[in-house]
């Protein structure tokens, strides 16, 4: 999710705390959205994510996050008879929030344990990172567009996730300052994954990430680096994503 280069002359912005809660990763809050619009979650879940017709998730507590998290007060007011839908909605800025499927596929291809420290790339509306933190007791979101950074950061606290961190800035430069990461998740296409994201993985450590250029076939890319030190890249199947804004540095 991300905004035209001219902003990344900003200085960078590091919203929220400095620390996290040391409660457990997942979130135990009485904030209502958690109790509306259930019986959708749960035809979301079961129709879309657990019995999708190719590459069904089945990791049960994704799809308990997924079950959980009140997608509806991530969207627009003008998309809310949407907002369980299995399809990406306009979020604003030209970004978008990624169908629920994507979202559930790709947290279960991270293979997450709560002890995981996580980094995402791409914050947007906020939905993929309050799933990771149902999930993880640590996870790290960048967004580019302040606007979009600072309203994800607003509604991440609204709804109790002391757990998760929000950072304006450019995720080509990832966010040294907390790597390394055991996992990272990156929610717009570069054309190729950014050279600092690989620094920044702890060996053992994953990444999924779209890659591939706008208006060409985009692929869903896992990365794995070995105890070594040593990636490796395996392609999943074709996706479409925004294109990752932003420079990295030389």
């Amino acid at each position: 999710m991300n905004t035209p280069a001219a902003l990344l002359f900003l200085s960078v912005l590091l919203l929220g705390t400095n620390g996290f809660s040391q409660e457990n990763s997942t979130i135990d809050n009485q904030h209502p959205a958690f109790t509306e619009r259930e019986a959708e979650r749960e035809s979301m879940v079961e129709n879309g994510i657990e019995n999708y017709p190719y590459q069904p998730v089945r990791n049960p507590l994704v799809l308990k996050a997924m079950r959980r998290v009140p997608r509806h007060i991530f969207v627009p007011e003008a998309y809310q008879r949407e907002a369980y839908r299995n399809s990406p909605l306009l979020i604003g800025h030209n970004q978008t929030i990624s169908q629920p499927f994507i979202v559930a596929h790709m947290t279960e291809m991270l293979e997450l344990r709560p002890n995981h420290r996580v980094l995402e790339i791409g914050t947007g509306s906020g939905y993929q990172a309050a799933v990771l933190g149902e999930l993880c007791n640590e996870v790290f979101t960048m967004e580019i567009i302040p606007p979009l950074g600072r309203q994800a950061e607003s509604l991440l606290n609204e709804l109790g996730y002391t757990n998760i961190l929000v950072k304006i800035g450019n995720g080509y430069e990832g966010w040294p300052e907390f790597a390394p990461f055991d996992r990272i998740i990156v929610t717009c296409a570069p054309d190729d994954i950014p050279q600092a994201l690989l620094d920044q993985l702890s060996n053992g450590g994953r990444i999924v990430i779209p890659v591939g250029k706008p208006y060409q076939t985009q692929y869903m890319v896992v990365v794995e680096k070995d105890m070594k030190g040593r990636v490796s890249r395996k392609r999943k199947y074709p996706v479409r994503f925004v294109p990752m804004t932003g420079k990295a540095s030389q």
